[in-house]
């Protein structure tokens, strides 16, 4: 699965990353990012914009919001035939952009939490899905998940899951709103290859979502 993640990093490096300049919301430095917090996410409709959502995917027929929680993670293998999801993996996907993620190894019974980056530390790209949904009140919420698929070489030692990380060139695609190939689509929701990428085991300080800082991602041994 992917319960925690970080996205170092300011506008100006995302409008360039990205290409979008339409963002209404501040950017800043986060850690240390948990479930059914804000996240960024890149979408096309029909223009590229950067928007904020809550991460936790909550369908347009809930009756409730808290359903969010338990949907903060779509799994690759199901995504296109889930009641849940297969709407939005057709029309309404977008992309989360991060610098690093959070998987907690288990070591005998203790679990181990371990940071995932690009050796590079560039920004690079979840693939997610997301939903407009209404509560009775009319209060409209913007909600994601992001899909999940095998580990690759340097995760599996790991954890038996780590989240889709979209090649650069793919995700025109993915964002493309007119791409409803579902057989086409389901190609891109594969392991992204382990070259070019690190995992070290840093501080039980990232365990708590509260904290949020450097030290969530300094190596252990930085911190001896």
């Amino acid at each position: 699965m992917c319960g925690r993640f970080n996205f170092l990093t300011h506008r100006t490096a995302v409008e360039e990353r990205y290409g979008v300049s339409d963002i209404d919301f501040e950017i800043v430095p986060r850690y240390n990012i948990a479930p059914s917090q804000k996240i960024a996410a890149v979408i096309q409709d029909p223009n590229l914009r950067l928007v904020e959502m809550r991460w936790g995917y909550i369908p347009h027929w809930a009756k409730d919001e808290k359903i969010g929680y338990k949907m903060i993670n779509s799994r690759a293998e199901k995504v296109a035939e889930s009641r849940v999801f297969k709407s939005s993996f057709q029309k309404k996907r977008c992309l989360i952009p991060a610098t690093g993620f959070y998987e907690w190894q288990k070591v005998g019974k203790v679990k181990k939490p371990m940071h995932v980056r690009f050796e590079s530390r560039d920004i690079f790209s979840f693939a997610g899905i997301y939903s407009h949904w209404k509560s009775p009140q009319d209060k409209v919420v913007l909600s994601a998940s992001i899909i999940t698929t095998t580990p690759n070489n340097l995760v599996e030692p790991i954890h038996n899951r780590m989240p889709v990380i979209l090649p650069r060139e793919k995700e025109a695609a993915w964002l493309d709103p007119e791409l409803q190939d579902v057989e086409i689509l389901k190609e891109l929701l594969v392991p992204y290859d382990a070259g070019g990428m690190e995992a070290y085991e840093v501080s039980t300080y990232v365990n708590s979502p509260s904290n949020n800082g450097p030290v969530c991602t300094l190596p252990v041994q930085t911190q001896l």
